[in-house]
This record gives C-alpha cells, structure tokens and sequence, in this order.
C-alpha cells in the first residue's frame, strides 16, 4: 500500500454528516448546519443546456482541456470581472476543482517540499499535498487577521524547501477574504503561488481580488459548485502559466481524460447573463442568511471576532462550551439534532471552534438557531 495513504485522515465533516444521517433513519429531522454545499438547484439554463446536450448527442469525450467555448467564457469571466488577459491555452476543465488542484499539486511536487498553508484551512489541502508527495507547512493565522496569511507570516515562512503558497479566499472554514497586502506578498515571494478562488462570486462587502490581478504567473482554482450550485455535476477548472500546461495536460489525459462533457455545457450556459443572473441571486439570499445567522449566534455567545464576508461559513469560538470540539459537535448533534463541524477538522489552530454553514433556508437556519439555544441553557445550567 503507498505510505502516503496510512496519513491520509478522514474528512470528519463527512463522519458528522453519515451521523446525522443515521439519526434521519430512525424519523428524527436534522438541520444541517455543517456541510458546505449549496441548497439551490442549479440554474434553469444549465438544466436545460445539460439535457439538450444529451439528447444532441454531445456525450462523448471533449479535448483534454475542455471545450473551447467554455474555456474561452472563463476567459472572458476573469477579464470582466477582475480586469486579467487570460487565453483559453491556459485553461485547463477539470471533473471538479479538487481533481484540479490534485493534477497542480502533482506537478509541483519535489521530494523533501512543502506547501505553505494557513492552520486553520480547508480539510482536505493537507491529504492532498501528502497524496502527492508534499508536505503541508502550517501557518499559524489569528482570529483577529481573520485566520488569513499576513504579509509577515508569509515572508517569515517561506524557504527554499517552499514549493508553493496555498491560498484561500474567501476561505473555508471562515468566510474572511486575505489583504490586498498578503496578497501581494504571496505574489512577490518567488514560489508559486496557488489560489483557490471556488468561492468567489460569493461575497458580501464588495469582490474578492485574484491572485492573477497582482501575478500572472499565479496558478488559480475555481470552479462551478459553489457559486453554481453545481455540487453533483462536477465541473472546475484551473488557470496556470503556459510553461505548466503541458504537464497538466499530460496528467489530465492519463488519470481523466476529460472532465464531463454534459457538466461542461451546463457550465457554459451558467457562464451567459442568464446564469450569472441566477447566480447573483443565490448571492443575496445567501448574505440574508448570513445576517440572520451571525446575529442569532452573537445571542448564544458565538460570535466570531472578524466577521466573514464571503462563502458561506461562520467560523466560531466555542471552547466554553467544550474544549473539545469533535466532542461537542457529535454532542450538538445527538441532543439537539442539529449538525455542526468540528474545528479541529481544518486543523490544530481550529480547535475549539465550530464551523456554521448558511448553505441552508433562512427557516432551517433559524430553527438551528434556537435548538442550539436550548442545548446551550441546558448545558449551562
């Protein structure tokens, strides 16, 4: 068995989730607090883009990049919305983000290299970079930075053993967007720098910058499932200098082929005025249900100390309760049916967290709400 998978630890949002689940078995209703993915359907005009690809008979392999006019739409997403020259050559569609950033990682790989990441981050950075050779260099980051690399932390971190500069923003599990500042520093560092932009699109005090707008050189992620809602299609995309393509399309070619071509003609009808549209609706209900939620957790006593303004998370301290948070949360979870994630999921700087997804109706969020309130009076009293 390779070594490397023996490391690779469970993604314990999941475990809460099949929990959870097993408790709707028995006929008890869970709020689902605690997974990441939208509750939206997609956008009719990919719907009706998906079944006229099929019944067109377009389901056959597309080149190894992607289609060319999805490719060229991403183009054209990131010249509109952030002001970058991007040519479709340096677009590569991929069967979601992850299996993107799984073929970049590859690439970047060298034996005894790390990869700078914030701790707290995102569950999985750390299994994929083992996957593939990589070491995860955790960055401690503050809650009063918003837990984002800082100029400083960066400068102070990277070596000649730094293959790369993972960034996140708006973050998972946090929500806060990185400084213009550390953005920069990111970019001016020398090593490359990877940026997984999936959230944007998904803000709430103004945009959120891209990496390539300070570095062309800056490798981007993103993809459709967040903004789109397009969880179950599978369909992301990376942007990497040209020097970097053709290895990533080597890798493509041999571990996928190609992304789906159904997924790939959905994600081009969410990519005209129509989808974007859509999309941009998804964006004011979800901001409501931000409000709501940070204003119902700031009466439990869960309010974070740098307010999110982007994905759909709230990222909470929660030691008082429990130190402990994977026990709290199955604790949430077992007496108030209402699931949660542990912060000791996105890494040792979560613990004694817990993070709150809004990727639920503005009902159900406040149904979560006061069902933590009981649980909580009940606990304290």
């Amino acid at each position: 068995m390779n070594p490397a998978c023996k490391d690779i630890t469970s993604f314990l949002v999941m475990d809460i989730l099949e929990r959870a689940q097993a408790i709707e078995a028995q006929g008890h209703r869970v709020i689902h607090l605690e997974v990441g993915e939208p509750d939206f359907d997609i956008p009719d005009c990919a719907k009706e883009a998906a079944i006229k690809a099929v019944r067109d008979g377009k389901t056959h392999y597309t080149h190894s990049l992607g289609l060319a006019q999805l490719r060229q739409a991403i183009c054209d997403l990131y010249a509109k919305e952030y002001g970058v020259t991007v040519t479709p050559e340096r677009v590569l569609v991929s069967g979601g983000t992850s299996s993107a950033m799984l073929l970049i990682f590859g690439a970047l790989a060298r034996s005894g290299h790390h990869i700078l990441m914030t701790d707290p981050g995102y569950a999985c950075y750390p299994n994929f970079l083992r996957f593939t050779g990589l070491t995860p260099h955790y960055v401690p980051v503050s809650e009063e930075d918003g837990f984002q690399f800082t100029a400083e932390a960066i400068s102070e971190n990277v070596t000649e053993l730094t293959a790369g500069i993972l960034l996140n923003s708006p973050a998972n599990p946090t929500g806060t967007l990185i400084s213009p500042r550390a953005l920069d520093a990111a970019c001016a560092s020398g090593v490359p720098v990877i940026s997984d932009e999936i959230y944007h699109g998904l803000t709430y005090a103004g945009p959120a910058r891209s990496a390539l707008e300070y570095s062309d050189d800056a490798i981007v992620l993103n993809g459709f499932s967040k903004r789109f809602a397009m969880t179950g299609l599978r369909l992301g995309y990376a942007i990497a200098p040209a020097g970097m393509m053709p290895i990533l399309q080597k890798l493509q070619q041999n571990l996928y082929i190609c992304a789906s071509s159904v997924a790939q003609w959905a994600g081009l009808a969410c990519l005209t005025p129509e989808g974007l549209a859509a999309a941009e609706t998804m964006r004011a209900t979800y901001d409501l249900r931000r409000k709501a939620l940070l204003s119902g957790l700031s009466k439990l006593g869960l309010s974070p100390r740098t307010e999110p303004t982007g994905a759909f998370y709230v990222f909470a301290r929660a030691d008082h309760l429990n130190p402990d948070s994977l026990a709290l949360a199955y604790d949430i979870l077992e007496k108030a049916h209402v699931g949660v994630t542990p912060g000791i999921d996105f890494g040792p700087g979560g613990e004694g967290h817990l993070r709150f997804s809004y990727a639920n109706s503005l009902e159900n969020i406040e149904e979560g709400l006061d069902r933590l309130g009981r649980y909580i009076t009940a606990r304290c009293s």
